[in-house]
């Protein structure tokens, strides 16, 4: 019998419902996310990327049921998650776990670092202050922090140590699937390059999987297996990172790729500038969402939205470029 991925991701849609009136009438919708599908197996780095306001963290909060999803299907080692209550939800909570993007904003400023990973771990079964205080100081030297540093507050850290911390405290409950929502954006280069580093290190330990959200494609490069893009509440492109970064198929990806700078002034390379800006999700444009910014449209992707299709083992696109009817 072969084994269910991970986490398995069908058709996932969001959309917030907008009211006018006095009496609140419907006046449609923000389609943050409309059907999403992927999936991320054991020990494995999938990373979604795009441009601010395409749905990716929207895309993790609802993976983690943080918000509501309008429909679609979550499944996490086969079982379906989506519907579950706060009560049958909780054992899930421990498989999975969430780093955001600012480090300073996910601790409260006046708990010690060592009291804000000691209270998940009380609050998940480990009653016992000595096997909290002996499991807070294992995390800290996994994620390269100093003993004495577990009864240091939020500000007395760095940008970086306090990400650790956050690290620290998603791994602490022994989770199979961690989601990072841009972790590293807010960190200085160098930096990044560490926390990049430990949650590579992190992986091999521990076996753990990510989900990384981040639009920083270098960074992608460097820690992803896979790589899934997103335009506008779709992914559009979805393939292993080797693929995508030697053979881009969707203009969108192309384009963005077309942008990462190279650290060789001898290389040229052309410049694929988008023209206009990303529609907005409330009135998305007919057809191919991408079609309004596309150096490749045609007639019928302002009309029809484009299929996606395999065009190579484990490569998708959704394009009317590559349909063969």
């Amino acid at each position: 019998m072969t084994r269910p991925p991970l986490l398995d991701v069908t058709d996932l849609t969001k959309h917030y419902p907008l009211k006018r009136g006095l009496l609140g009438r419907n006046a449609g919708a923000v389609k943050a996310v409309d059907g999403v599908s992927f999936t991320i197996g054991d020990g494995e780095t999938v990373a979604l990327v795009g441009e601010s306001g395409c749905g990716k963290s929207t895309v993790a909060r609802t993976v983690m049921r943080l918000i509501e999803p309008t429909s679609g299907s979550i499944k996490l080692e086969g079982r379906d998650i989506t519907r579950l209550g706060k009560a049958e939800m909780r054992p899930f909570r421990r498989q999975m776990q969430i780093v955001f993007q600012d480090p300073f904003a996910a601790l409260n400023p006046r708990m010690r670092a060592g009291d804000s990973i000691g209270e998940i771990l009380f609050v998940h079964g480990m009653r016992k202050r000595r096997d909290r205080d002996e499991r807070v100081a294992e995390l800290f030297q996994q994620v390269g922090l100093q003993p004495d540093q577990i009864k240091n507050f939020p500000h007395q850290f760095s940008g970086g140590q306090r990400q650790r911390v956050c690290i620290a405290r998603a791994l602490s409950v022994r989770p199979k699937l961690i989601i990072g929502d841009e972790p590293v954006s807010a960190l200085d280069v160098s930096i990044q390059a560490q926390v990049i580093n430990l949650l590579m290190d992190l992986q091999q330990q521990n076996g753990v999987s990510y989900l990384f959200i981040a639009h920083d494609l270098a960074v992608v490069e460097h820690i992803s297996h896979r790589v899934a893009v997103m335009y506008l509440g779709r992914i559009v492109e979805f393939a292993d990172k080797h693929t995508l970064f030697a053979d881009p198929r969707h203009p969108y990806t192309q384009a963005l790729l077309a942008a990462v700078p190279v650290p060789d002034p001898t290389v040229k390379r052309a410049r694929q500038v988008l023209q206009g800006d990303v529609p907005s999700p409330i009135k998305p444009p007919p057809g191919c969402p991408f079609h309004t910014r596309c150096p490749r449209v045609m007639d019928r992707c302002k009309v029809d939205v484009p299929k996606t299709r395999t065009v190579a083992d484990g490569h998708t696109v959704a394009c009317h470029l590559y349909e063969t009817t």
